[in-house]
């Protein structure tokens, strides 16, 4: 199936980690380097700068506003006056790479990776941990070995499910109340598998980002290497690719007023020395049938 897609607004420098809430889109810039909040007719507001970059974004039970700040290993919350506030201070664990994306669980858990590495200067990948922010702030490592942890997702039924970008996979963890993890197996593979009837591949692979649910427990996710997102199926399945020509597709997510507007934070790439200067990255959309269904 063919879908049309627009452009919903523009003049960005590379926007990440889309947030639908409150009826408006939230989204980080990375190198304005703002939180902004975008509705539906397409305005924008500036809701924070960040200097240390804004990531991964998500909201406390009380509706207070979390962003990763990326370079200096911190999560500043946003208080009702405005003011940002550090929340949680990852920088002690002296972390090889930024922190990135972030899932905040109904209980106020905020899970939050990093990149393991310096990606931007063309260092060796490393793997890397997981931790888990309390609402008090404490840090605690929940996972590793992992390789590139970037979006993430919680389900309805507690499980978080983690997309290794430079893993070409989504791993899937039973989380606690107490924020810990177990039990962690692999929920899709993106690596080539033959077809039973020997014909070709079903898949290639994926540097799966950015990621949102729907209703029926499919993943949208942002391939970041190939131009496109995929709605993907538990083992791998992909059940739909929604390509996006010459940009590339970093974090998705269902918002609009009824949660089928599938949005997309596309640019022409990812490196830094691309971005930081330029304007070119956009906000996609496009309209699909099935609505929105998880955390974030």
């Amino acid at each position: 199936m063919s879908r049309h897609v627009e452009v919903v607004a523009d003049g960005f420098s590379y926007v990440m980690s889309p947030r639908w809430h409150d009826g408006r889109l939230w989204v980080s810039d990375l190198y304005t380097p703002a939180v902004l909040a975008i509705d539906l007719d397409g305005s924008v507001e500036h809701v924070a700068e960040v200097a240390g970059q804004p990531a991964g974004l998500g909201w406390l039970p009380d509706d207070r506003l979390l962003i990763v700040s990326m370079r200096d290993h911190r999560i500043l919350r946003r208080e009702p006056s405005g003011d940002l506030v550090v929340h949680a201070d990852l920088s002690p664990l002296h972390l090889a790479g930024h922190l990135n994306g972030m899932v905040v669980s109904a209980y106020g858990l905020a899970y939050v990776g990093n990149f393991g590495y310096d990606l931007m200067g063309g260092a060796a990948m490393r793997t890397t941990q997981l931790h888990c922010v309390t609402m008090d702030g404490e840090v605690a490592t929940v996972a590793d070995g992992l390789q590139l942890p970037n979006g993430m997702v919680m389900t309805p039924d507690n499980t978080l499910l983690v997309a290794e970008t430079l893993g070409n996979r989504i791993t899937a963890y039973d989380s606690g109340t107490d924020g810990a993890l177990h039990n962690p197996r692999r929920w899709a593979t993106f690596e080539p598998t033959p077809r039973a009837d020997g014909t070709g591949a079903v898949a290639g692979p994926v540097a799966p980002a950015g990621m949102c649910a729907d209703i029926e427990g499919a993943i949208w996710v942002a391939d970041a290497l190939g131009n496109r997102v995929l709605r993907v199926r538990e083992d791998g399945e992909v059940a739909e690719e929604i390509a996006t020509g010459g940009l590339g597709v970093y974090g998705c997510m269902l918002g609009g007023h009824d949660g089928r507007t599938l949005y997309l934070c596309a640019a022409p790439s990812f490196a830094e020395r691309e971005r930081r200067d330029t304007r070119d990255g956009v906000l996609l959309a496009a309209q699909v049938d099935v609505p929105h269904g998880a955390l974030p």
